[in-house]
Order: structure tokens, then sequence, then C-alpha cells
């Protein structure tokens, strides 16, 4: 999906475990919704009162069209949606970009990069999905994120840091959303915290993921190579609103 696309798609507790559907609909008629639609409005305020309270300084381009908002066709962002900025989303080669003025020996290569930001709501996940290379020739994007504000649970298909512990260990009532369906991929957990500074990196393409916030929401930094195409293990999510 291309940073064009995702901008124009334009506190609650821990996601509940699988069977949950008679919450998702109460949550579904939350502040959140009007008669059902998704409440853009609402949900950016929400983003923003978050951000107050953590202190992060709101430069004036949020306050616009570059901060989005989803619930990735749900009904139930307050529990599982996301807002979010891309700094920098971006692709091109080194011999024709900019002036074209460059001619070293990777003037004929091509180069993408991003800079993302993400805001979650106390306890609101996004869903599980990977990256995956995309019809432009650019591979599967390679991503790591460092949380400045808040606690996060990063779950994936794999264990690489070290310090994951398998889903199936945790309490039930902390388990996510999803565990236990047909369509869930993510075996492990890891947390990180905005004071530890420790980031947290996927290093395996095209493995599924997600992460989660803590009691009190999270704001994380993403750093990325060129975000192309994502796919969701769940049926009939997409990056886009409840209409």
């Amino acid at each position: 999906m291309s940073r064009r696309v995702c901008l124009k798609t334009v506190g609650g507790a821990m996601l509940l475990s699988t069977g949950a559907g008679a919450a998702a609909a109460d949550v579904s008629k939350s502040e959140f919704y009007q008669k059902g639609a998704f409440d853009a409005k609402a949900a950016k305020a929400a983003c923003f009162k978050m951000m107050e309270r953590f202190g992060y300084p709101i430069p004036e381009i949020l306050r616009g069209d570059a901060l989005w908002v989803c619930d990735f066709l749900q009904g139930a962002y307050a529990k599982l949606g996301m807002g979010g900025v891309f700094w920098m989303n971006e692709k091109g080669n080194y011999g024709k970009n900019g002036g074209g003025h460059y001619q070293g020996k990777f003037k004929d290569t091509d180069f993408g990069y991003l800079g993302h930001e993400i805001f979650l709501l106390p306890g609101q996940m996004l869903p599980e999905h990977r990256h995956i290379g995309g019809p432009e020739g650019y591979g599967p994007k390679m991503e790591a994120w460092q949380v400045r504000y808040g606690e996060v649970e990063f779950f994936g298909e794999y264990k690489r840091a070290g310090d994951e512990t398998p889903i199936a260990e945790m309490p039930r009532e902390q388990q996510p959303w999803g565990w236990g369906e047909d369509w869930f991929k993510s075996k492990f957990v890891a947390k990180r915290t905005a004071k530890s500074g420790q980031l947290y990196t996927l290093e395996d393409p095209e493995s599924w993921h997600f992460q989660r916030a803590g009691a009190k929401g999270a704001i994380v930094t993403e750093y990325a190579t060129y975000h192309n195409h994502v796919e969701f293990s769940k049926p009939g999510m997409a990056f886009d609103s409840s209409k």
C-alpha cells in the first residue's frame, strides 16, 4: 500500500481474546462511531489527548491531513486500530533522483526508506499483518520500532530478539484477540518500554506481526525500508475504516 493510499484512508482495556464478538459490537457504538460509521475526528481527538498527557510535542502538521486514523473495517477502534503519520515514505533511483547529478556506481540502483510515527490508545492493538514485496519491484519492508512514550507488546511469528516468550504461556485474559483462530499466525511476544529505549526489530522478511499498547497507550517511532504492500491474516480486514 502506497503512502498516498494510506493517507487517503484517513482509554480502553486490553483487547479481549477470541469470542469477544458482543464486546466488539458494544465498542462500535462508542465515542468513535456515529450510526456505525467510523468518526475519524473523534479518533484523532483521542490521539491528541494522549499526546498531551505524555507531553509529546504536537507539530502543527498533525492538525491537518498528515495524521490518519484507521479501524481496519472491524468497527472496534478503541481496541483494534491505530493513528499514524508517515514523515517519509520515499522511493527513487539514485541516478534519476533530484536533479540527476549523481553518476556514481549506484546510479542504476533503486532505493526506498520510511519514517513513521504510530499512535496507539490504551490497550489498542494493530491487526496481525505482514509486508510483502509489491508490484513495483521493491522487496518486503524491513522495520524496527522504538517506543517513545508508554509501553508496547510486540507479537511475532518467530523468536529472534532473545527475550520473547510464547503467547501460549500468557494468562488467558492477557492473550491477544485472535489467539487460537485458524488465521492467527503469531507465536511469541516481547515487551518494550520508552524508559529502556530498547528497539524491537522485525528480522524475518514477510513474517506476521503486530503490536499492542500498554495501559497508558503508546507512541512508537518506526524505522523502515520503503512501505509498498501489506497483507492481513484475518479475512475481511483492509487498510480502511468502517463506513
